[in-house]
């Protein structure tokens, strides 16, 4: 992925007519190269929460459409809700995703105010980022009063507009317009009605905190500093923000949360305190639900933090992590989690073209593939593959380790192996394409035109790069398969004696896919005109492949020996 990639998460004041929310959204579906990841409508709030993504401009038109489709459908003088609000497009931040920084995501995040303002006749704030002033950075103060107390804000000096008219537009409020990071919203949910005690746990974790009182009671008279101004007791959780409230759909009372810094307090933390807080208080958490999207890593760390707790191996596949994830944080707990939509880069590759690859298909059809008269998959790709199954069986043999009854205290040290082992057989499965990949691409290269001087070198060229790329790949394959040869000896030496013979396939295999990949760089370097570096690459390679069959000599020896 190397284009730039910014999400919008729009806010819009309505959560309860399906048929104008879809009249909004159906405005973001028009603009090409923009998708459309998720539609989170709330009845209680009132209020919808839209997720899309796309390069910046076509998710800047995006916006825009959206926003002139709430200021026609959506009326503020007839909404109430219980999520705090000043517009009928009550927020729209920008978010960078990738190959963009926070810098040029502020500088869109402008643009997009000031259309807004200009073609739709918003009222808009900047806050977050992309705030033009230090005291307009936290949306909590900029959206202070909230719809009721705009038209007295909007004449007050200090609270002009950044964009758009400063009277009060009674129809559309205003619209607060960001630059962000990725913020998860998320919901803790409690066996309880009681709005007033989801508040009390909220203010228990939620940074900002409380008022402090005299008789230390949410409603005592508070403790006011030599200003006179209150003092506040923070929260337990920083880069928090939460309040209670009751969502009359499900008949319970929720925590809702803004994670504003994954980094500080990951979904996990922000759970397992609110159990914390909510069983000192009577109350019982059964579940959580997500709003919007949710980044893959913030998903997998939480899989191997529960896991921790558990003292289980780490070293599972990513959809282990994301089951354990969803599981211990009670995300099914109102309807189905389905990660291909909720897991932000699963939800962009959703619904892609998605070219044919080698590790997608069957045992059986990657072994008729190989067979076919199709010169790819070959050697390379074969290599990397034992190579994968090698490092697999080692991380098997560390995480049966890491379980076995009486072995409990070493089960860090067998989670540290398969951690190791999943990295390696996962770099070894994306090598098995790259391998095909890079035939193909030599291939590419040698049928360039070649009718003029210029067609000629510029031929020439590709094809040393292309051939360049087709040595290289296969000395990665040499490379990460003679580093999982340390994994499978670590568990022929410590691990399970009932697997040792597992360890020596692994390493017959993982000592096959060097000597396989070897030859693969082998058979391209008669072609590269730049000895030198032909030659530190040969050199390399064939250090690998001497050790990677002494290493593999050793394993045995010690496989046999407990045989």
């Amino acid at each position: 992925m190397t284009d730039q990639l910014i999400e919008c998460v729009p806010n819009f004041s309505e959560g309860r007519d399906r048929a104008l929310i879809k009249q909004i959204t159906d405005q973001i579906e028009t603009v090409e190269g923009v998708k459309l990841l998720d539609v989170d409508p709330g009845q209680a709030t009132n209020r919808t929460v839209v997720t899309f993504v796309g390069p910046p401009e076509p998710v800047l038109e995006a916006a825009v459409r959206a926003a002139r489709k709430a200021a026609e459908v959506i009326d503020m003088r007839k909404h109430h809700g219980a999520h705090p609000r000043f517009g009928a497009m009550d927020v729209c931040p920008l978010v960078p995703v990738a190959n963009i920084t926070m810098e040029e995501t502020a500088q869109y995040a402008h643009r997009l105010a000031k259309r807004l303002a200009d073609e739709v006749g918003m009222t808009i704030y900047c806050y977050e980022f992309a705030a033009r002033s230090p005291e307009r950075r936290n949306l909590a103060t900029v959206r202070a009063g909230e719809y009721e107390g705009l038209a007295e804000k909007l004449r007050r000096p200090e609270w002009k507009p950044d964009f758009g008219p400063a009277t009060f537009n009674a129809k559309l409020g205003a619209t607060a317009v960001g630059a962000r990071n990725f913020l998860v919203a998320y919901n803790v949910n409690l066996n309880t009605t009681s709005t007033r005690r989801a508040n009390a746990i909220a203010y228990d974790v939620r940074e900002r905190g409380r008022v402090k009182t005299v008789d230390g009671t949410l409603t005592g008279t508070p403790v006011l500093d030599e200003k006179g101004e209150k003092v506040w007791e923070p929260g337990t959780l920083k880069s928090v923000k939460a309040i209670g409230w009751y969502i009359e759909e499900y008949g319970i009372a929720q925590i809702s949360i803004n994670l504003t810094d994954l980094t500080v307090t990951p979904v996990h933390i922000a759970f397992d305190e609110v159990c914390e807080k909510a069983q000192a208080r009577g109350v019982r958490v059964t579940g959580s639900e997500l709003v919007g999207l949710i980044p893959l890593h913030a998903m997998l760390e939480a899989g191997r933090y529960f896991l921790r707790k558990q003292q289980r191996s780490l070293g599972v596949c990513d959809e282990e992590l994301i089951k354990i994830a969803v599981k211990s944080l009670g995300l099914n707990d109102l309807y189905p989690f389905k990660p291909d939509e909720k897991i932000i880069e699963y939800a962009i590759a959703k619904g892609q073209k998605k070219q044919k690859r080698l590790v997608d298909m069957t045992v059986k059809a990657f072994v008729h593939e190989t067979a076919s008269e199709s010169p790819a998959p070959g050697g390379g790709s074969i290599a990397a593959t034992m190579g994968a199954f090698g490092a697999a069986l080692g991380t098997m043999v560390a995480n049966l380790s890491s379980h076995k009854r009486g072995w409990d205290e070493r089960w860090e040290e067998f989670s540290d192996w398969a951690v190791r082992g999943k990295e390696y057989h996962d770099r070894l499965l994306r090598l098995i394409d790259e391998d095909t990949d890079a035939f193909n691409r030599l291939m590419a290269a040698f049928g360039l035109p070649k009718g003029s001087d210029e067609e000629k070198a510029a031929r020439k060229q590709a094809i040393q790069e292309a051939t360049r790329h087709a040595i290289e790949v296969p000395l990665q394959t040499m490379q990460t398969a003679f580093a999982a040869l340390e994994v499978i000896e670590a568990m022929a030496k410590e691990g399970n004696p009932a697997s040792v013979s597992d360890a020596g396939v692994g390493a017959l295999a993982a000592r096959s896919a060097v000597m396989g990949a070897f030859l693969n760089v082998k058979i391209n370097a008669g072609s590269i005109e730049d000895k030198q570096w032909l030659n530190n690459i040969l050199t390399r390679a064939g250090e690998i492949r001497e050790k990677a069959i002494a290493k593999e000599r050793e394993i045995l020896e010690i496989v046999n020996g407990k045989m």
